[in-house]
């Protein structure tokens, strides 16, 4: 006789970039295992498949999770993470009047939202009437940071900023990515001034992402200390 199948639960929140309602479940034990054992490995192929593989199979809904920005990503794991294994994680803090007292804290992963800095924008002017749009880091970005915590070298860099512009106008001039290519954009990233890279580099400064603020007594002064922690790898530090 066969062993039976449980169910399990399905849950649903609303993606931060849109709006939209995504339904989730949690990731099974031999997906956990999966990317536990892609960890250990240490290989970076068996460990981006891992990562792809638990959000792709983890999510519900028909969506593109590959085209999801990173802050929506950071937010999906977070949620998911909740539903397999419990919504409250335990942090060790030190407490900041003394530098020295350490104090655990609970937070409610229910309360961490993905906070958009205000006047933050996809649209880069430079002049008048000529700037940038660009598109947040994807999957691939998403999972060199957060699971194979890479540095990128200083091409790379630049690289990843060409290869993340969605539209180049002018006036009404408008080069966009499915007309233009890569090194094209790579070119017009060269040429620009130190200034209008600044913009760039403000762009991803102040990009959205998970973020929760919390405070914890000093249990030998009585003094508050307040904390702030964003970026998804800060929640499982």
């Amino acid at each position: 006789m066969a062993l039976p199948k449980l169910g399990y639960p399905t849950y649903e929140t609303a993606l931060p970039s849109t709006g939209k309602s995504v339904k989730y479940r949690p990731f099974l034990v031999k997906e956990e295992k999966v990317l536990l054992l892609a960890m250990e490995s240490q290989d970076e192929k068996q460990i981006t498949s891992a990562v792809k593989d638990l959000i792709k199979n983890c999510v519900i809904s028909r969506i593109k999770v590959d085209l999801l920005p990173s802050f929506d990503l950071e937010y999906l794991v977070l949620k998911i993470r909740a539903a397999s294994i419990g919504e409250s994680l335990t942090l060790t803090v030190t407490c900041q009047d003394d530098n020295e007292t350490t104090v655990e804290t609970e937070i409610n992963i229910d309360e961490v939202e993905v906070i958009k800095p205000e006047g933050h924008d996809k649209k880069i002017m430079f002049d008048e009437d000529s700037g940038i749009i660009m598109n947040y880091p994807s999957m691939k970005e998403f999972v060199d940071r957060e699971f194979l915590r890479k540095e990128m070298q200083t091409q790379e860099v630049y690289d990843f900023i060409a290869n993340s512009i969605d539209q180049i106008f002018q006036g009404e001039d408008v080069y966009d990515s499915s007309t233009t290519s890569k090194k094209e954009f790579r070119e017009f990233v060269d040429n620009l001034t130190t200034k209008q890279f600044e913009k760039i580099q403000e762009f991803y400064a102040t990009a959205p992402k998970l973020s929760h603020t919390f405070t914890v007594t000093n249990p030998n002064t009585g003094i508050e200390s307040t904390f702030t922690i964003e970026g998804l790898s800060n929640f499982f530090a």
